[in-house]
């Protein structure tokens, strides 16, 4: 009986060691698969026969030892290795890589199942599914709106690759930037006249050219100042003036308002040089607050002055300039913005200074935008405080907006104008001048174009407009115990009797797992711990098969004794 069981020991050896030698194949066969989990055998021995039975001593004797003889071995467990794998970059976007201990869940024919093999694709129906058992993966699609659901039932993740979003109009634009605090004003002040009448080019009753300046209201609108002289006598001329439009046409007057007029009997005198100059009432005549260019409705303000102009034989020289030629201070921005069609149009915003610490703003948008071929424009005024801060109880009117009919028959177009507060949106400090658009909340119809899927598991959709949206959210499953896990081919695993049930959690803090888009986990397999498992494996297996080739002889020669 003693030979008999050795010899079922070194059996039990060899057939476990063949089970050694089945795992490491395994785990060497799979060596590039995606998300392998390698395994691992541990031994444990089996029962033991007693030979003796050990004794308790007494007051006289020692005691004594059992004596067992054991009666082979047996395989103690069978465990993966669920260390992280590392990472191989792909560049698929549908690529996914697990960082954690989390797993992706999977649906196939109503059965759940959970892999950290991440390699999947869209199928023809929009489903993200695993491309070698069609399995879907399982997650939260987003609402109409872009809004993922709470909780933690699960869906199949389902996209549109058609998916289109509507236009959206323009409701909003939010503005920022300086105004120069210590800008020059905006408008027009004084028109100069310098130069020399030719008396002798001039019979009473004949005009000088014609002399056209362009002149600026406070908003910034250009106009047209024309000037002519009048020789009304020996020495004596009329100043003849007409405000016109930036296309040369007059200005119509409004009610009582004077668009053109004339100063009278400005008379040349010669002084003690020789040179003939305006007298000191003619002069005088350039003071009189009624003869200044003044219309309310354009919010044109400006005087003349011609005091300096001289008369005689010599060449006509006479010029006209706006403020010493100053480019009027004027600061603008642009921006795109959309109506409910999604054509665009460009609304531009401009400041013009009327006063320390005051501003008037213009809002415009073109003809070409308009249903009517007229260019719109909203206008108002601001008011800083001296720290240079927007004075919000002082801006008009309380609520800026501009308001316009697009053309091609959208809706109309009601778009508010956020000038912001404190330093956050258009400010007035001495730094230069620059105004422009921080945001506007409208964008065209679009198409999908791309998808992103960041670490959290939140698939967004890019569209052709450069918007994004939450399309769907993978979500993962963590176990108490991976081990128990069994694993159903196709780098799938089902839950079982000792893995204790999934709970369903997003990427992140609930499962401390992130996912890696366009990578795929690689097996954890160390070939050259198998190879040295195999080696192990190999010298037990051959130790084994010696102990049973002993037993055989030994019991070769008990049988040989009868001869």
């Amino acid at each position: 009986m003693a030979l008999l069981t050795s010899l079922f020991a070194g059996v039990s050896g060899l057939k476990n060691h063949q089970s050694m030698m089945d795992v490491i194949g395994n785990n060497i066969a799979n060596v590039n698969t995606i998300g392998f989990k390698g395994s691992r055998v541990t031994f444990s021995d089996t029962f033991n026969q007693f030979v003796k039975a050990g004794t308790n001593p007494t007051g006289s004797t020692g005691g004594t030892n059992s004596f067992q003889i054991g009666l082979g071995m047996k395989v103690n467990s069978i465990d993966r290795n669920w260390n992280q794998g590392t990472f191989e970059r792909t560049g698929i976007v549908t690529d996914l890589a697990l960082q954690g201990n989390g797993m992706f869940v999977l649906k196939s024919d109503g059965q759940k199942f959970f892999s950290r093999a991440g390699a999947f694709i869209f199928d023809a129906s929009g489903k993200l599914v695993s491309p070698q058992n069609g399995a879907i993966v399982q997650g939260k699609v987003a609402s109409e709106d872009g809004v993922i659901p709470p909780g933690n039932n699960l869906q199949d993740i389902v996209i549109d690759t058609n998916m289109k979003l509507p236009a959206i109009s323009t409701s909003n634009i939010s503005w920022g930037g300086n105004l120069k605090s210590n800008s020059d004003l905006t408008r027009t002040q004084e028109v100069m006249q310098r130069g020399n009448i030719n008396s002798s080019a001039l019979a009473v009753g004949d005009s000088t050219p014609a002399l056209r300046v362009s002149v600026y209201s406070e908003y910034g609108q250009e106009y047209k100042l024309e000037t002519s002289y009048t020789k009304t006598a020996a020495n004596v001329y009329t100043l003849n003036w007409e405000l016109l439009d930036s296309n040369g046409d007059a200005v119509v007057p409004n009610g009582a308002e004077v668009t053109s007029g004339t100063i009278a009997n400005l008379t040349f005198e010669e002084t003690a040089n020789g040179s003939w100059e305006l007298n000191a009432a003619s002069k005088a005549l350039f003071d009189d607050v009624n003869n200044r260019v003044n219309v309310p409705s354009n919010n044109i303000d400006l005087t003349f002055d011609g005091t300096i102009l001289t008369q005689n034989s010599s060449t006509y020289t006479v010029s006209a300039s706006a403020d010493n030629n100053r480019t009027p201070n004027i600061v603008s921005g642009s921006v795109t913005v959309f109506d409910s069609l999604g054509t665009d149009h460009q609304v531009t915003l401009k400041f013009c200074k009327i006063d320390d610490n005051l501003w008037n703003w213009t809002a415009s948008v073109p003809g070409i935008s308009t249903i009517d071929g007229k260019a719109v424009n909203s206008q108002g005024t601001i008011l800083f405080n001296p720290d240079g801060t927007i004075d919000s109880a002082n801006i008009s009117p309380n609520d800026p907006q501009l308001t316009f009919m697009p053309a091609g028959g959208a809706e109309t177009t009601i778009i508010d104008l956020n000038f912001g507060e404190g330093f956050s949106g258009v400010t007035q400090t001495s730094s230069s001048s620059v105004v422009s658009a921080l945001q506007q909340n409208g964008s065209p119809s679009a198409s999908l174009s791309n998808m992103n899927i960041d670490q959290y598991g939140n698939i967004v959709g890019i569209f052709s407009n450069g918007s994004s949206k939450n399309l769907a959210q993978i979500m993962v499953a963590t176990f108490n115990n991976l081990n128990g896990l069994i694993s159903v081919g196709d780098n799938m695993y089902s839950a079982y009797a000792n893995s204790g049930e999934p709970r369903i959690s997003s990427l992140g803090e609930e499962t401390n797992t992130t996912v890696q888009s366009g990578a795929l986990e690689q097996s954890n397999v160390d070939l050259s711990e198998e190879f040295t498992k195999m080696i192990v494996s190999q010298r037990g297996f051959q130790a084994n098969a010696r102990v049973i080739t002993t037993a055989d002889s030994l019991l070769q020669e008990i049988t040989n004794l009868i001869r």
